[in-house]
């Protein structure tokens, strides 16, 4: 009897070309849907939340599938397909949903985080996962900027070139920037921001555009100004792929519009 099944997933997207399956690319999607086929000996498709862009990391990505067999229990699932794997993709968890669950349609909120590295030089072990910028920023500006990113606001100035949604209006939870220390003691500061969808691009183009802003000496006012316009070219640089994790798929809040 087939059931309905939800996978947790984690990547370093460093050698992908992103979430999203594509000709002649490796992805993160084809390297999940080609284990599938191995473990289940047939053809399988894996819906995801969202997707993420080339070189950008997931803690954890969420996506089901609709699993062929109830013969496997759904707590070996992940040492299964681990198996067929490479090491740059671990299914964390997999646990049996409704038949109408779905990853994209069900959750009511992703959150990211952006990790940057001031004034030091990143460890070779998470120079892959950190933007380092020569300055120290102003925690306390950065966050009275991003105190704007409340609420549902359209954010066409922060899509990236090539996003085809329909609205560029997504509903913001929020977003923060504090300090975290990492396993090797270098003290990083971390963007968190949580929205029920993003555009494309978006999170890196907020990041760039807040700290060049701060770099800058300007403050929440400009911010605000920046957002309004609703026009791209407004925009600051948009930070690297590298320092960018989907941390978290929530499924327990409010269904706002897609």
């Amino acid at each position: 009897m087939a059931k309905n099944i939800l996978l947790s997933i984690s990547y370093d997207g460093t050698d992908f070309c992103g979430w999203q399956r594509q000709e002649s690319q490796r992805s993160v999607q084809g390297e999940l849907e080609t284990a599938l086929q191995k473990l289940f000996s047939q053809k399988i498709s894996l819906q995801g939340s969202g997707r993420t862009d080339s070189g950008v990391h997931a803690k954890e990505q969420a996506a089901t599938f609709i699993c062929p067999i109830d013969a496997i229990p759904d707590q070996n699932i992940p040492k299964a397909l681990n198996n067929f794997l490479p090491r740059d993709v671990r299914v964390n968890s997999a646990a049996a949903r409704p038949d109408d669950f779905s990853a994209r349609f069900s959750a009511t909120s992703r959150v990211y985080r952006y990790f940057i590295l001031p004034e030091q030089i990143p460890a070779a072990s998470s120079s892959r996962y950190v933007w380092p910028i020569k300055f120290r920023p102003d925690t306390d500006n950065l966050n009275a900027m991003a105190a704007a990113l409340r609420g549902e606001l359209d954010c066409k100035t922060f899509a990236g070139a090539g996003d085809a949604s329909l609205s560029t209006k997504r509903y913001l939870e929020g977003a923060r920037f504090f300090e975290q220390t990492d396993s090797l003691g270098q003290t990083l500061l971390v963007f968190e921001v949580e929205a029920n969808a993003f555009l494309y691009r978006m999170v890196r183009s907020l990041t760039g555009t807040l700290i060049d802003l701060d770099k800058n000496k300007k403050g929440p006012e400009d911010f605000k100004k920046i957002l309004d316009a609703k026009e791209r070219s407004m925009a600051g640089p948009t930070a690297p792929p590298e320092g960018l994790f989907l941390w978290q798929v929530k499924f327990d809040g409010i269904r706002r519009h897609a």
